[in-house]
């Protein structure tokens, strides 16, 4: 049986798991705060970023009793804008693989971290996000409305402007019911599809006495298991791929779960089955595997007949490419139909849900390389692949060649650059969308994340903060576009830098403008108005006396600009020394072509 924890209002506080009760001062006039911030210690909440407004007077009431007594509490983060906030769960999550849990004040709040919470639901990226709200009452409560501001915030339905994307929202309405509340949104954030859920929390009911509460040591609402992969259809998908002469696997987001990654590389090396990473999430192949067949799928499409979309939402541009006739097309993920995007219509013969690794694990069990033909259609591939390889590569080499010496200076360059500085242990945050992976050498899942699923930019900063902090021996790179720096809210994200000693290096490719606004004017109009203007576009172009590089001084940081090509990589390294060895942010401004 489950050990009942008391917490309140009898001079004992029970420790973690495994140890025997500590007895503690008795805390004075214990509240449903007080309650709420140790619950959520036992429930492995070990971090709450918040940014604060009059909501949370009871939590900060709570956190310095909960100090002053010894009791274990999550550990505030500040985090003067919500976005950082966000953006830190996510980063912190992507490292740990541990929930995370963000505060912001009412609906005011809960607006700013919007674009964060898109992202976030989209990457399916589990995470409890709380808010305040306004108090409920005028008069006559703890925690009643005091100052004008509060009748102002309140709304008829303030969840309503993020209900779409989360998968769960409550309001708290009293103490008794904590335990339950907090253990149902933990277990929901957790299930598979994951993803944030949101809880509001009325002052009133923070702010309220609560003698003698406790609760169950170990939580009583399980995590439902994902669904095992059904044997039919993997021994149909088995035999698709066996009479298979081209069989081609797409992926965005596998590698968020290693196992996964592994049991990619074994699949697609035993059948030589090209893979595809198409807008990728995270790693999900090393950059050296003999079936890494890049990240434009229109390519390998025009000929393959099995067609493996394996966590994709997005597999390929309908306008781009189609499956050609008589192609099979299977769906593979813990949600292969992406139930939660309105309109999705990609060609779908078999759809099975299931992790991913159990999937392939599965499927590579399934598969005898016994055959003559099956052999032959393998070594066909395989020598296939080492000639990709080798004009892929040459073609970079040329690319980079030419693009060494130009300014400004040119995209391939940048990523070459900086494919140069990562190491093994460097984790790379991708906020910028003209960066591209292509040149990065990365063998090591968990070195590289591209989280904006939704198309939010401003989440990369926060996301290399809460990575620094769940692993502060890795060096941590944002690389940011210059609207996507603006998006970051940079004052804000390095503050939490400077305070929480967590640096990191960004590096902005600066291009002076929107570039995707830009590119997609273009494509829509290439004989248009814009292509022909001369001069700053609408909505498009910045100032070019804007200098990014000078807003990290305010935190104590350190800035430069890089416009000469021939320097970028001294300046990256020259940065990361600085980030090492003295524990300083740095951000380089690059100056950088369309």
């Amino acid at each position: 049986m489950s050990e009942i924890k008391p917490i309140l209002g009898d001079g004992h506080v029970a420790s973690d798991a495994g140890e025997s009760a500590q007895p503690t001062r008795t805390l004075v006039a214990p509240t449903v705060a007080d309650a709420f911030l140790r619950l959520l210690a036992d429930r492995g909440i070990a971090y709450l970023f918040g940014n604060a407004g009059t909501d949370f007077a009871p939590l900060i009431e709570g956190l310095a009793k909960a100090a002053g007594d010894g009791i274990p509490v999550p550990r505030p983060v500040t985090v003067p804008h919500e976005n950082v906030a966000v953006g830190m769960a996510v980063g912190h999550w992507l490292i740990s693989g541990q929930t995370q849990m963000v505060m912001v004040h009412v609906n005011v709040g809960t607006a700013n971290a919007m674009c964060g919470l898109l992202n976030a639901a989209r990457a399916n990226v589990p995470l409890l996000l709380t808010a305040g709200r306004t108090p409920i009452t005028e008069d006559g409560m703890a925690g009643a409305r005091n100052i004008p501001i509060q009748w102002a915030q309140e709304m008829f339905d303030q969840a309503g402007m993020l209900r779409e994307a989360v998968k769960w929202e409550y309001e708290l309405r009293n103490g008794a019911q904590l335990e339950s509340v907090i253990d149902r949104a933990l277990a929901i954030a957790s299930a598979e599809p994951k993803g944030p859920v949101y809880l509001t929390l009325p002052r009133e009911v923070l702010a309220d006495r609560l003698d003698g509460f406790s609760y169950t040591a170990a939580g009583r609402s399980a995590t439902p298991r994902p669904a095992h992969p059904d044997p039919t259809a993997i021994e149909r998908i088995a035999a698709l791929a066996a009479a298979s002469d081209l069989p081609l696997i797409i992926t965005t987001s596998l590698g968020f779960d290693p196992e996964a990654s592994s049991a990619l590389s074994t699949l697609a090396e035993r059948l030589a089955i090209p893979v595809i990473q198409h807008v990728p999430r995270c790693m999900c192949l090393p950059h050296n595997h003999p079936m890494h067949a890049g990240y434009d799928p229109v390519p390998w499409m025009r000929e393959a007949d099995l067609l493996l979309v394996i966590e994709s939402g997005v597999p390929w541009i309908p306008q781009q490419i189609r499956p050609k006739p008589g192609a099979v097309v299977v769906h593979i993920g813990v949600d292969p139909q992406h139930v939660r995007i309105p309109i999705r219509g990609f060609e779908c013969d078999l759809a099975l849900t299931s992790l991913s690794s159990a999937a392939l694990r599965a499927l590579d069990e399934a598969i005898s390389v016994s055959s003559t033909r099956l052999v032959a259609r393998i070594a066909a591939r395989r020598e296939r692949m080492r000639g990709w390889h080798q004009k892929r590569d040459a073609k970079m080499r040329s690319s980079i060649e030419e693009a060494k010496t130009r300014t400004p200076i040119h995209p391939d360059w940048f990523a070459h650059c900086i494919a140069g500085v990562v190491d093994e242990d460097t984790i790379l945050i991708r906020d910028a969308p003209r960066f591209s992976p292509q040149y990065l050498t990365l063998e090591r899942t968990g070195t590289y994340f591209s989280a904006g699923a939704a198309g939010g930019l401003g989440w990369g900063m926060g996301a290399a903060l809460g990575a620094k902090l769940a692993a502060p021996d890795r060096t941590l790179i944002a690389i940011e576009g210059d609207g996507a720096y603006i998006f970051n809210c940079p004052v804000a994200a390095h503050y939490v830098a400077m305070a929480e000693d967590l640096p990191f290096l960004t590096v902005i490719m600066d291009n002076r403008g929107w570039g995707e606004v830009r590119s997609a004017t273009r494509h829509l109009y290439p004989d248009g108005a814009v292509a022909r203007k001369v001069g700053l576009e609408s909505f498009t172009d910045f100032d070019e006396r804007l200098r990014l590089e000078r807003v990290v001084e305010a935190a104590g940081g350190h800035g430069e600009r890089v416009t000469d090509p021939s320097q970028l990589s001294d300046a990256l390294r020259r940065a990361l020394r600085m980030v090492r060895e003295d524990r300083r942010q740095v951000v380089l401004d690059v100056v950088c072509s369309y």
